[in-house]
């Protein structure tokens, strides 16, 4: 298969990221080292839905040193880093996928990446997965099974799920604790603010910020955002959730009211019109809009649209929406997960453990694949603790081990 990138000559650049991640990943480099060896995906062929980056990039390299063919395609318009595609086009890797394609691209990329026939896929969002289970049924003879990135993409494997129309059994990498505890709360904490920082340029301490949704994502988002000295409010759905944020620290009230009193607001939930037409009126001039959800439909676009008098970019990754009172309200990254779309995504050192999760998922898939049945699975923990036990070692930390009378007390 031909890849379709924007520019092969970008390759310098992209090895270069790939190479500087590298150097942050021991988890991922451990399992080069041991699977580069025996080959165990010798012959499997793997769909990746991921956004196109460096990490990606390299958990990409892993996996064909570990005898698979691999195809990729991104998992979100403005998040493919066009250098680290074309580098990895010079690694052999078929590559479908270009910083901000349109719709119609993007649909198309999806489409050939199930016109591979893998038998396995890796997914981000769930776009994939859709794509074989409504339209592209002649790919269902050759998967036996995938894997799911995001909170996003696993809500709607659980609605298949409950649905009876899940066609192969799917792992929630997701739901992994070397995934969730860290990935969705330290990463989206730091990548968020670091896409928000510098696509605007401005400080944060002594804003008030208003974290939609408490979920891990929004715990990271909200304690980084403390860090940086803001005024943190949350909104919620969830009373439990609502409970932890108030024991937190945090001040919890509906959109309606923060809507009134917020600087920046940054949507985390996985769901839909979070921020929408009823918001928009209330907010100060110079509101800030960003969403790290995997969807851009976490605040209302066209809503904000229909009731300005003009839209307009005013710095990149930054639009103007003038409303008739002569207010200004600014949306980044279109609405997009302004941790990518803005910035370079999770750092190294924490897609490190993610990417771990998905490698030994795929193997676990592979392995075991005969004995599932067509349900939503969790990774088994002994792989989380051998991943967490990598890492440990890898940055020079031990910890203690239980007594055979411990263990026995415990009943283990």
């Amino acid at each position: 298969m031909q890849s379709i990138i924007k520019d092969i000559t970008l390759a310098p650049s992209g090895h270069d990221k790939i190479n500087w991640v590298k150097n942050f990943m021991p988890v991922m480099s451990a399992i080069d080292r041991e699977f580069s060896q025996s080959k165990p995906f010798a012959g499997k062929k793997i769909s990746v839905t991921l956004h196109l980056e460096a990490k990606t990039a390299y958990m990409l390299k892993v996996f064909t040193h570990a005898g698979a063919d691999v195809v990729i395609t991104g998992s979100n318009p403005l998040s493919t880093q066009d250098d680290v595609a074309a580098a990895l086009v010079e690694d052999g890797v078929t590559v479908f996928v270009t910083h901000g394609c349109s719709e119609a691209e993007y649909n198309d990329y999806l489409n050939k990446a199930a016109d591979f026939a893998p038998d396995i896929y890796i997914d981000d969002g769930g776009d994939f997965t859709e794509l074989i289970h409504t339209k592209r049924h002649d790919a269902l003879k050759n998967i036996i099974g995938g894997s799911e990135e995001t909170t996003t993409g696993v809500h709607r494997l659980r609605t298949l799920e409950r649905q009876g129309k899940l066609a192969y059994p799917m792992i929630a990498a997701n739901d992994a604790y070397c995934k969730f505890l860290f990935d969705n709360r330290y990463g989206t904490g730091q990548s968020t603010w670091d896409g928000i920082m510098r696509t605007t340029n401005l400080v944060i301490a002594g804003k008030t910020v208003v974290i939609a949704g408490y979920g891990w994502c929004g715990k990271g988002g909200a304690m980084r955002a403390k860090g940086l000295g803001a005024n943190v409010i949350i909104t919620e759905v969830d009373p439990i959730k609502a409970i932890e944020a108030v024991f937190d620290g945090f001040r919890v009230m509906p959109m309606s009211e923060a809507a009134k009193v917020g600087d920046i607001f940054l949507t985390l939930t996985g769901d839909k019109d979070v921020i929408t037409g009823e918001h928009f009126p209330l907010m100060k001039n110079g509101a800030i809009l960003a969403n790290a959800g995997h969807f851009d439909v976490e605040i209302n676009i066209p809503q904000l649209e229909s009731q300005s008098v003009s839209r307009r970019t005013v710095r990149k990754n930054v639009e103007e929406f003038l409303q008739h009172d002569g207010r200004k309200i600014y949306l980044l990254a279109e609405g997009r997960l302004v941790n990518l779309a803005s910035g370079d995504g999770h750092p190294a050192e924490i897609m490190d453990l993610s990417f771990a999760v998905q490698f030994f998922s795929v193997a676990h898939l592979i392995h075991n694949h005969s004995k599932l049945e067509k349900k939503v699975y969790l990774m088994p923990e002994e792989i989380n603790t051998k991943i967490a036990e990598i890492k440990l070692e890898s940055i020079g930390v031990q910890i203690d081990t239980l007594t055979n009378e411990q263990k026995a007390y415990l009943g283990f």
